[in-house]
This record gives structure tokens, sequence and C-alpha cells, in this order.
């Protein structure tokens, strides 16, 4: 063979050696991570790729990127089955980085979003409402007496890292309020408001009645009429760690600055996250004379000016419910609440004596 035959033959094994390394699958076939901070040249990346049994070169994976001269995107990657230097390579220049999503529902208290957190494995439901609570400055100049972060941790399907601590998810979830106010022209009276928006949010589920809802709070409070809100009675008892899953007389009783059975006006901050449509509502409540809204059977509420039209209204809702109507109007304790809807109950909620 001579020296041209010999020349041919090696460049034959060595582009066979390179296409067996860059098109030949390799990889782990369990659950590997690899972290890439920000900054982290080619050569760290293919390094850190070859350590962690992704990739079974990382000369092949320089060399990939000489062909391809993409921008590689820092981060988290989950590898978990064998895959080709090129299918690598593509997923970092997209960034594809790995997450883990968290969903806040419209109307979730902290309560609720630090157990999601937790079922997420992002973190203990209690670390979270700690940071909850030590982490006000984020909102210092939206409501400068903020107990916590309630109200402003805006409903969205948010994606954090493995690694995201209670305080990084938090300033992500305030930011999005912040955007969302700022596109709603929120800019004044912003506590005020979403203390009102997150007691509508809690009250009534049709968008389209979220401004009367929000009337009538107007209305009452212009009264000085207690609001009388059930969900308020929830939240004081969830901060005492006295939610016994229904509504208790002890608990209309109980003495809480959030009980606005017991106290009159707006409690003193947030009890949920609303969404958009409750933040309108809160911003821009309807003008009617209503201090009265009741369940319909249909879920919808019905309003009503006065306490006879309500009664009215609320024997209306237990004929058409199959119930038995009540011998007399609702009782004195029964007509400060602005919604009454079964007997026993005020906003639907179950209540025991």
């Amino acid at each position: 063979m001579n020296v041209l035959g010999v020349l041919i033959l090696i460049l034959l094994l060595v582009a066979a050696a390179g296409a067996y390394v860059l098109l030949t699958p390799f990889g782990p076939s369990t659950e590997t991570f690899v972290d890439i901070p920000s900054g982290t040249g080619v050569r760290g990346i293919a390094g850190s790729l070859e350590r962690a049994g992704v990739v079974r070169s990382r000369y092949a994976f320089e060399a990939w990127h000489t062909y391809q001269h993409g921008t590689l995107k820092a981060g988290e990657y989950r590898f978990d089955h064998p895959a080709t230097v090129r299918e690598i390579y593509d997923r970092m220049a997209r960034g594809d980085v790995y997450t883990i999503s968290v969903t806040v529902p419209e109307g979730y208290n902290l309560f609720d979003i630090a157990t999601a957190v937790q079922h997420a494995g992002l973190g203990t439901a209690d670390a979270f409402l700690a940071a909850a609570r030590t982490n006000t400055a984020l909102i210092s100049d939206l409501s400068p007496d903020a107990r916590s972060l309630e109200g402003y941790l805006f409903p969205e399907t948010y994606k954090f890292s493995r690694h995201a601590t209670p305080e990084q998810m938090q300033a992500a979830m305030v930011k999005r309020f912040r955007r969302e106010a700022t596109s709603l022209g929120l800019t004044t009276d912003v506590a005020r408001t979403v203390t009102m928006a997150s007691l509508v949010e809690k009250e009534v589920r049709v968008d389209t009645e979220r401004p009367l809802v929000a009337g009538v709070f107007v209305n009452r409070l212009a009264k000085g009429m207690p609001l009388a809100t059930d969900p308020t009675v929830i939240y004081a008892a969830l901060l005492d760690n006295r939610w016994r899953g229904t509504i208790y007389r002890s608990d209309l009783d109980y003495d809480s600055p959030y009980n606005t059975y017991r106290h009159s006006g707006l409690p003193p901050g947030p009890i949920a996250s609303p969404g958009v449509a409750a933040l309108k509502a809160a911003m821009h409540p309807a003008e009617t004379d209503y201090l009265y809204f009741v369940a319909d059977a249909s879920g919808h509420s019905v309003f009503s000016a006065d306490l006879k039209e309500h009664a009215e209204q609320v024997q209306a809702y237990r004929r058409a419910s199959g119930e038995a109507p009540a011998a007399s109007a609702p009782s004195m304790q029964e007509s400060r609440s602005p919604k009454h809807a079964v007997p026993g109950t005020a906003s639907g909620r179950k209540r025991q004596k």
C-alpha cells in the first residue's frame, strides 16, 4: 500500500471515529443534572458534560460548537436518556433548562401558595410562609404597612429552577403583580384596592358580577355597615391556626382585625391573591344602591337594596333549591352579612353553631 493509500485509510478511520462519537447516542439512562453557571465558556461546558457522563468526549462537543458557532445558554439541564452530541448541543442552544412549574390560581392565599410550592418539591411550606412575612420590602412602596406579601403574589403559572429560594420565587410573583398593575393603571391607593379586590375574588366567581359585589362593599363601607364577609373570618382563623374546615360561632365572635363581623371597615390587608377581573372590579365598582346579594340556584348572585327585598330573594332561593322557606326574614345576625345563601350559612359556607 502506497503512502496515499495509507493517508486515505487514516482519514477514513478518523472520520469513522468522529462520526461514531458525534452521531452515536451516549449518556445516562437515569436522571442526571448538569448546572451551567452564567458566563461559563464552551470548554467549561464541555468538561462538565463529560464529567457527568452526558457526552463521550468533551472534544467532540467542542468540535461541534466550532462547526455550529451557536450561543449556549446557562442554567440547569436534566438528562435521562442517551443522546447524540448534536441533540445535546441543540438543547443547550435553545436554553431548554430544567424547571418546575408552580400554579397559583386566582384566590389562593399565602397558605395555599406555600402548600403548592411544597408539593412541587421546591422547599417547605413553613419556609415559604416565613419568607413571605419578612420579605415585605418587595412591596414597601405599594403597601408600607404590609405584614406579609399576601395579595401581591400574582395568580399565574411560574417556572422555577430546582434551587430557587422562597425569596426568589416571591420576587418573581411580585414582579408579575407589578406588571399587571401597571397594565391596569393601578398606581394609587394600591393597598386598599388590592384588599378590596381580594374580598371580591373570594366572594364571587362570575366576572360580570364582581363590580356589583365591589359596589355592595363600597356602599356598606359608606354607611358604616360591617362588611360581615365569611372569607375574612376564615382568613382570621388561618392566621391563628384555628381553621377547622367550617365556620363555627366562635369564629364569628373571634376578636381578630380580619374579622369583618366584629370590626367595621376593610381588614388590615388582603386575604388572597386577586386576579385581573377582581382588581378591575375594585378599581371600578358598580354604582348602585345595593347592600346585599344572595346566590341563586344557578350559582349566580341576585342583588338587593334593602333587607326586605333581600329576605324575599333568600326565600326565593330556598324555594328554587327545594328547601323549606324560612318562617321569617333573616335574623339580625344574618342581616349583618351582605350575602346570605342557605339556612345557617353565609356566602354558601357551612356553619356550625
